[in-house]
């Protein structure tokens, strides 16, 4: 039986949110199991606030804000931005129960991937609980559309992601690519495959979101930026196809968001924050369509007969 997890110890890392634009320490820390994911605001705490009311679970419905970043909130106004890196790590390093202390409204950006948060876990290690560890299964396909948008959930055997994406530049054009995630372990093709590749951005978007409050904090030290048809960053891309890579692992963070690892196949049509958040509330809101599960899947490890090739196509 797969057991849940979390940290041997707590570690702490300083950066800047990448919208904010403000300085934050963070702290990851060991949680008991059943715990999940949980963001605690300190500095609202250090001002008057109790635990409850600084405190934000990272779940699909605490999610209150989807423009350009994954926001969680809670009922008390207290807020935390730009989750999904640091969700995505946590999901591809099998952690199960983290308290995330911040200092300020967003986790910070380091480089713009989720390498650094990974590294994190590494040198923190990871404690194997007592308590058995929940999967979300996949029972009958859910799909959400929008325009030219789609992102769908349906039954696999594994935890799989497909993602395409199709943008006019000819930095990007049209990009597709998958990952196959293990259940319940730490999962080296994550870190392999996703965990460097970069948030990116457009150069003549930058003063629209800056007036919007938002990319403060950005730069070539932690963002891929296009400039017409050019890579503007110096060290050019980590990986020919970094932006759907970069897609999947937004897509990860934003799905671990169900709380727990899903056994299912994730298929994104340029997909997004605010599409990926809609597929989970349209899951959760049917509820024949997935069934909570404590033991371990059958098999971890995806052979090509096992690829839902029809559900692909």
């Amino acid at each position: 039986m797969s057991r849940q997890t979390t940290l041997k110890a707590p570690i702490n890392c300083t950066g800047t949110g990448l919208h904010s634009g403000q300085r934050v320490n963070m702290t990851l820390a060991p949680a008991p199991a059943g715990t999940g994911i949980v963001f605690r605001r300190t500095d609202l705490v250090a001002r008057g606030a109790t635990d409850e009311q600084a405190t934000i679970p990272a779940r699909w419905d605490q999610v209150v804000d989807t423009r350009l970043c994954t926001v969680v909130g809670n009922a008390y106004g207290a807020q935390v931005g730009t989750v999904e890196h640091l969700m995505s790590a946590l999901r591809g390093c099998g952690i199960d129960n983290l308290r995330v202390d911040l200092d300020g409204p967003e986790v910070p950006i380091m480089d713009g991937s989720a390498a650094p948060f990974v590294f994190l876990v590494e040198c923190a290690g990871r404690a194997v609980q007592t308590a058995p560890r929940r999967h979300l299964r996949i029972l009958r396909e859910v799909r959400v559309e929008a325009g030219d948008k789609s992102v769908a959930l349906m039954p696999a055997p594994v935890s799989s992601f497909r993602v395409e994406i199709d943008f006019s530049t000819a930095a990007i054009r049209r990009q597709e690519g998958a990952l196959r995630l293990g259940i319940g372990e730490d999962d080296r093709t994550f870190k392999a495959e996703v965990a460097r590749a970069r948030t990116f951005g457009f150069l003549h978007e930058v003063d629209m979101m800056r007036k919007a409050g938002l990319a403060r904090g950005g730069s070539l030290e932690n963002a891929v930026v296009i400039d017409g048809d050019r890579i503007v960053n110096e060290g050019g891309l980590r990986y020919g196809d970094e932006f759907v890579r970069h897609k999947i692992l937004d897509a990860v963070g934003d799905l671990y968001m169900a709380g727990a690892p899903i056994i299912g196949h994730f298929h994104g049509v340029r997909p997004g924050h605010e599409m990926n958040n809609r597929l989970l509330r349209a899951l959760f809101a049917d509820v024949g369509a997935f069934r909570w599960e404590e033991t371990a899947p059958a098999r971890t490890l995806w052979t090509d007969e096992d690829e839902p090739l029809a559900a692909i196509a």
